[in-house]
């Protein structure tokens, strides 16, 4: 990138050069491939709303209103939208540059947080004519509010945080984009310039601490780099394996005017040479040939399959072969059709195992053969061909080597199989009855169950109920730990795009803010956040966001007073001795502690308690049917277990079927 004394002479007159220009500009590839199947284009696949901002939208100043003891007159905040008027050859402001690139990249919604460094974006967001800016409560609020619009949707998911603690507050959910493939774009301020490496206030080296944890990132030191850099960051984060880019932009080079030239050429020559090619048809060949040569096929799915849900039914209709899904590709193929075995891994179900302990053939379509679902490596799929199909190279062979590989989006290859089964009439001669039969045995044998004690509420029948309810419609997110797996379990989803969960960071306060981002991107559909007291408390403020914009936002906590998942593992490994799990009182545990129902209220967010399984079903029913948001406060037993469960680094001879806290070990 071109240094500050490029700039033209407009820009020169309005911004001092600085004192010492870095000598580069930084830009790093941390990972470039990505898993996947469809790449998504930069623009938007709808039409740009049209949609006014006003200016107190973004403002830092309070919404009350001001009076002065001399006169006793009234101020109040600019309401009116501010159209920009430049015509295409006017000279304007970074700032203004940077989101008329996010309009021409497709942008509609945008969650960001105003501070020093960032101001000229949030004012230049105040001129836009399509762009909404969604403003969330804390950083990380916002951009795993962008996680949930980009999963939800399949688009970029686009946050703006200032430079410093509102930076690092980006931190997990770059790292959650990073695991989980999710298309992001976050944009940052910095300080000037002149100020970068001099410890200034509010400066933090975000490019260098989020290295690792983004696909790419730049740091902007020219303000006619601007439109290349965001064009290229919408390619990057929605091509290939999608992942996060972060922009980090100094405030000097928000406050430079420039005329703007866009659609300039992408400069990614090497990152472009090794996107994966369409796959071979010899490879699909060999792929139909071991399928019709089993006995005992599976599909092993993953969250590379979000954007082939079609194309993964069709291949299930002509094949007939039963399908097991990640965590990450629950909804990609319908979980209550008789050919799914659910969820598998450490808390999958049994048949689902079962399958892929005796199966002698693997079909793994957009899958990273992760540590919770293979347990012990050596006797995962262990008398099984493995075929393994995926976008990022960098997956292939890494955990397990499979026998077949194919480095290409996945959609193309199951269109391609498709065409060859249909071509060649080979699915009219499978025939997997016998292996279905038996793994309906094992259905049958092994049922997902959960046990009732008096009139407490069990975890899993509040889950059963909001599914009856919804008809599996709902768009459903979490948070981390027991209620997160229940949720897996329980919950049947019928497409894909309809879970939302940190699954390979597992970050506790996803669950509010990823529905209310998804609220966003979805107008309209019913999202519902099954959460944990504790994964809860951690984002609880985003209730002001998704109150102040009416989102049919549901929170339905399930709140056992204690860190679940972590208190489980003491049952059963620690001879339930509590190390600082207990999230209630302690000199009061008697009483629910905190009351989430006041502080909602205090949200002006309408709550409800239910202590009793009978007022379960009517409660479920008036939260659905309340207009806009609502939380409802599930008190459950903390004694209860997730079930099954295969222990870390485990093989499917060590499952465990039964057994709760109730029970010492």
């Amino acid at each position: 990138m071109a240094s500050a004394a490029a700039t033209t002479a407009a820009a020169k007159s309005f911004a001092a050069p600085p004192r010492a220009p870095p000598p580069t500009s930084s830009s790093s590839f941390s990972r470039l491939l990505f898993p996947i199947s469809k790449p998504l284009l930069f623009s938007s696949s709808s039409a740009p709303r049209s949609i006014s901002i006003t200016a107190s939208s973004s403002s830092s100043s309070s919404s009350s209103t001001t009076t002065t003891t001399t006169t006793n007159t009234t101020t109040t905040p600019n309401t009116s939208p501010v159209q920009r008027t430049l015509s295409p050859t006017a000279p304007r402001k970074g700032a203004d540059i940077l989101v008329e690139a996010l309009e021409r990249a497709g942008v509609t919604d945008v969650f960001a947080y105003p501070g020093g460094a960032s101001m000229e974006i949030h004012q230049a967001l105040t001129r836009s004519p399509s762009i909404t800016n969604h403003l969330l409560r804390h950083e990380q609020g916002e951009s795993f509010a962008a996680s949930g619009y980009a999963r939800s949707t399949g688009r970029v998911g686009v946050c703006v945080a200032t430079s410093g603690p509102g930076a690092t507050n980006l931190v997990s959910a770059l790292a959650d984009a990073l695991l989980d493939s999710v298309p992001l774009v976050a944009i940052t301020g910095q300080v000037p310039r002149r100020m970068i490496g001099t410890d200034a206030f509010q400066e933090t080296p975000i490019v260098e601490v989020t290295r690792s944890i983004t696909k790419h990132n730049y740091l902007v030191l020219d303000v006619d780099d601007i439109p290349r850099v965001i064009k290229e960051a919408f390619f990057l984060a929605s091509s290939g394996r999608p992942g996060p880019v972060l922009v980090d932009i100094p405030k000097d080079i928000q406050q430079q005017l420039a005329v703007p030239l866009w659609d300039p050429p992408l400069r990614l020559p090497g990152y472009l040479s090794r996107l994966p090619k369409p796959p071979a048809r010899q490879l699909l060949d060999q792929i139909i040939r071991l399928v019709s040569e089993s006995r005992k096929p599976v599909l092993y799915v993953g969250g590379g399959c979000s954007s082939s849900g079609d194309e993964l039914r069709e291949f299930v209709s002509l094949t007939g072969i039963p399908v097991t899904t990640t965590l990450m590709g629950l909804g990609n193929y319908p979980s209550d059709d008789e050919l799914s075995l659910r969820m598998l891994g450490m808390h999958g179900t049994v048949s689902a195992n079962y399958a892929v302990d005796k199966a002698d053939l693997l079909l793994a379509f957009g899958v990273r053969f992760d540590d919770r679902v293979t347990g012990k490596l050596e006797a995962f799929a262990s008398r099984a061909k493995i075929v393994h199909i995926d976008i990022d190279p960098a997956e292939i062979g890494k955990n397990k080597q499979p026998h077949v590989s194919i480095c290409a989006d996945v959609k193309l290859a199951l269109e391609g199989m498709n065409e060859l089964l249909e071509e060649s009439g080979i699915h009219r001669k499978l025939d997997f009855t016998a292996w279905r039969e038996e793994l309906d045995e094992q259905k049958k044998a092994f049922p997902l169950s959960y046990k009732t004690f008096g009139d407490a509420i069990p975890p899993q029948y509040a889950i059963q109920v909001l599914d009856e309810m919804t008809r599996g419609e709902a768009i459903i997110s979490t948070g981390v730990g027991q209620h997160q797996m229940w949720a897996a379990q329980f919950y049947n989803y019928k497409r894909p795009r309809h879970w939302l969960s940190s699954s390979g960071l597992g970050a506790m306060g996803f669950g509010l803010p990823a529905a209310a981002g998804a609220a966003v991107g979805n107008p309209g559909v019913t999202v519902v956040d099954i959460d944990g007291d504790g994964s809860f408390l951690m984002n609880i403020q985003e209730l002001a966001m998704i109150r102040i914009e009416n989102l049919p936002v549901k929170a339905m906590v399930l709140n056992n007073q204690h860190l679940g998942m972590v208190m489980q593992w003491e049952d059963r490994f620690y001879k339930a001795n509590r190390a600082h799990t207990y999230l209630g009182d302690p000199a009061n545990v008697e009483e629910i502690y905190p009351d989430l129902v006041t502080i909602a209220k205090g949200f002006n967010v309408p709550a409800a308690r239910v202590t009793k399984k009978e007022e379960v079903r009517d409660a479920i029913k008036k939260m659905l049917e309340t207009p806009g948001p609502y939380l409802l406060d599930v008190v459950v037993p903390h004694q209860e277990h997730v079930l099954p469960m295969i222990p870390s680094g485990g093989a499917f001879k060590d499952m465990i079927l039964d057994g709760d806290g109730r029970t010492v070990y």
